[in-house]
């Protein structure tokens, strides 16, 4: 896929301040730019179009595909909201809703416009159900451009996925309002720039400056084309070795995705909110998926109510798109302790499994060495609707791990042992290979065939290609 600077070539000036018009063109196929509503000043390529009011609106194509989009101006009374702007934005979403094209937003606006008072307010409520009007039938992007208060903050968060760029930031108030109403000194980074959001889950993902937030909205736009692009090999290790057999050794599922994803088509969202919870969107053989995984890596794989949030945010997301759903467990299941129960675990947990019940795309699991109680559950089960699931021979599937299983099932006998020790460590390995391995929950039809990983990807490919043209009936 080209990148923005290749589409682009005379914007490489300076990248991270450009004009409102140049971005749209960053974003655009060269030469596919048309304005509505819209006058503008480049830098570069002069004066265009007609009428104007702080926003910058048209219509394009990425990669071959109409999009609309709209870029708001700083430069013009601080990206403000007013009447005529809040109609220009409402315009191209309209048109956006009756081509079925994606629109994508650079937001940069102190929020509603103070001179023009309910009518800035009922402008913002015009831009608000309009995008929500468009969820489910076309993707939304939004790219925060520069700084974006109010009205400003909410409208990017009411799209699919947000980008910010550069030094911007986002939030409901302001730094001096903070300071007023709390006597708190605070930055406009410290409120809302990307490092704050990126952890939030607000931000999505986080680019250097303008240009390349142009090319990861691109990207994004990239998973929602139909037929089959040119299919490169994977480029991760090899998926024999990477996941180690003691279940007490962390790795890397990220490693995992890359084993079986086309090369370098991961792109993974929210790095670094709930990082026991991977997410993104990939290609398999072709073919556009999302992607949900437990983390091994950070706190083992455990749900706590972050993570169900995030993993049920990517699901929703999967379903609005029409993107198949590759689910990968290992997981010894949900955070126990004071801390989650009051954070609503129970609440986001039911969620995550109401996300996944309810998805009409197709949804396939692979159990890669642990699921225990209810994280197996809701991490797309069979019974809650996953249309195929897959076990590495290694995983254990169970109510709970051995150890702990084995503590509560044979405690008289263990309190009476004369080597205790070792005694638990015999009852384990029986308790596992009679009721936990992938083998048995596959006999018992919890699980529909095991896999070798070097062969996971021809499964997924082969199932994904079954279930396509349902897919394509549902779209």
């Amino acid at each position: 896929m080209p990148t923005a600077l290749a589409i682009a070539p005379e914007l490489a000036h300076e990248p991270s301040i450009l004009s409102a018009h140049d971005r749209l063109l960053a974003l655009c196929d060269p030469g596919s730019l048309q304005l509505i509503r819209s006058r503008v000043a480049s830098p570069v390529l002069g004066d265009r179009a007609v009428g104007g009011d702080g926003v910058v609106a048209g219509a394009g194509r990425v990669d071959g595909r109409p999009v609309f989009c709209y870029a708001q101006d700083a430069s013009f009374l601080g990206g403000s909201l007013g009447e005529a702007h809040a109609d220009s934005i409402v315009r191209v979403l309209e048109l956006a809703e009756r081509a079925k094209a994606p629109i994508v937003g650079f937001v940069e606006s102190g929020g509603a416009r103070m001179q023009e008072g309910t009518d800035a307010l009922g402008g913002y409520g015009r831009i608000f159900r309009s995008t929500v009007r468009l969820a489910g039938r076309v993707p939304r992007i939004s790219i925060v451009s520069g700084l974006s208060a109010g009205g400003g903050a909410y409208a990017p968060a009411l799209t699919d996925f947000v980008i910010m760029s550069g030094s911007s930031s986002m939030f409901l108030t302001g730094p001096r309002v903070v300071k007023e109403a709390l006597g708190e000194d605070v930055t406009a980074e410290e409120l809302g720039g990307p490092a704050v959001h990126e952890r939030t889950g607000v931000c999505h993902l986080v680019a250097e400056d303008h240009v390349e937030a142009a090319g990861l909205a691109r990207r994004l736009l990239g998973f929602g084309g139909t037929g089959h692009p040119d299919v490169s090999p994977p480029d991760g290790p090899d998926p024999e070795t990477i996941v180690p057999s003691d279940t007490r050794k962390v790795y890397d599922v990220r490693d995992v995705v890359r084993a079986i994803a086309d090369g370098d088509s991961f792109l993974e969202l929210a790095p670094r909110w709930a990082k026991n919870m991977t997410i993104g969107m990939a290609r398999i053989d072709g073919h556009a998926v999302a992607i949900v995984a437990n983390q091994p890596r950070h706190l083992g794989g455990v749900i706590d109510a972050a993570a169900s949030e995030k993993a049920a945010w990517m699901v929703g997301r999967a379903e609005r798109l029409r993107l198949p759903l590759v689910v990968l467990v290992d997981t010894p299941g949900f955070m126990p302790g004071t801390r989650q129960e009051q954070a609503g675990v129970i609440r986001h947990g039911a969620g995550l499994l109401e996300a996944f019940a309810a998805a009409s795309v197709p949804k396939v699991t692979v159990v890669l060495r642990k699921a225990f109680g209810g994280a197996f559950i809701t991490m797309n089960s069979k019974d809650l609707g996953a249309d195929l699931v897959l076990g590495w021979p290694q995983a254990q599937i169970g109510v709970m791990g051995a150890e702990p299983a084995v503590g509560i099932i044979h405690r008289r006998a263990l309190a009476v042992a004369t080597d205790p020790e070792n005694e638990r460590a015999r009852l384990a390995g029986l308790y596992a290979e009679e009721h936990l391995s992938a083998s048995v929950a596959a006999a018992r039809g919890a699980v529909d065939e095991t896999v070798e990983p070097g062969s996971t990807r021809g499964r997924l490919s082969g199932v994904l290609h079954a279930l396509a043209p349902a897919r394509e009936r549902t779209s």
